[in-house]
């Protein structure tokens, strides 16, 4: 029979955590463990063979939900609705959610198809380019320092599961970017061959930089390879999320 522990109390110490986790962008860097919440995402978590330490239902959801998800979780936490949605960080709280250990750290690997962010500020940027990056058979993301959060609650929504085909780094400083043996290709809407007009080389490490500043000077000077994306309807510049799904997708071209 699968069991599950009731808390009714919104003092209970693990329902604390549990708010910091879910609304709070920096929190897993304390507790070494994440939040993660609604079907999909914990469903894309069991895909990838995560194990969730906790498994936390609102009191509707156990019943329809115990079959798929009661046996996931070395734990299962019921709580009121009403406790759930102080607990998570949506307009429309899921009912439903998982707390999972952070992956253990890993060195960079030199040779893994790669996406390096420079400074990308946006949640939802940074998460749609670790989508892109999954879809599109990248292995590894390295996010130097100042980028946000790779593991905050809004990043996770973005990525809808990309984090669990991963190997994320987070807070690099550029110099550890020595490590990579790969060609380091960069976008400029200033210098370069269009993106169109050339074979990219794969396996590769893109940089993608700040919304507004692009990327950095140094690593324009480390790259190997500069391209520009073609806009033949005049904008200035496209929204580096935008741009990285163009880009990833022409080198996954080129790896056929």
């Amino acid at each position: 029979m699968i069991s599950m522990h009731p808390i009714a109390s919104r003092d209970n110490p693990l329902l604390k955590e549990l708010r910091k986790l879910a609304q709070g962008n920096t929190a897993y860097r304390k507790t070494g463990r994440f939040w993660i919440e609604g079907d999909h995402l914990c469903s894309a978590a069991l895909l990838r063979g995560l194990q969730p330490t906790i498994a936390v239902f609102a009191e509707s959801c156990w019943s329809p939900a115990a079959a798929q998800f009661g046996s996931a979780a070395a734990k299962n936490v019921v709580v009121p609705d009403a406790l759930f949605s102080e607990i998570s960080g949506l307009e429309s709280p899921a009912k439903l959610g998982f707390v999972l250990d952070l992956p253990p750290h890993a060195d960079i690997d030199p040779h893994a198809p790669t996406v390096i962010l420079d400074r990308v500020q946006d949640a939802g940027n940074v998460g749609s380019i670790l989508r892109s990056a999954a879809a599109f058979g990248f292995k590894q993301v390295i996010a130097l320092q100042e980028t946000a959060a790779l593991w905050s609650p809004k990043v996770l929504r973005a990525g809808m599961g990309a984090h669990f085909g991963l190997t994320l780094h987070e807070g690099v400083p550029e110099a550890d970017l020595d490590a990579l043996q790969l060609p380091l290709v960069v976008t400029s809407s200033h210098q370069g061959s269009l993106i169109q007009d050339l074979r990219l080389p794969f396996p590769c490490a893109w940089a993608l930089g700040h919304e507004g500043q692009g990327v950095r000077p140094s690593l324009l000077a480390r790259a190997q390879v500069h391209v520009r994306i073609g806009q033949p309807g005049g904008e200035e510049s496209l929204n580096v999320a935008a741009a990285a799904a163009i880009c990833l997708h022409a080198s996954s071209i080129g790896a056929r």
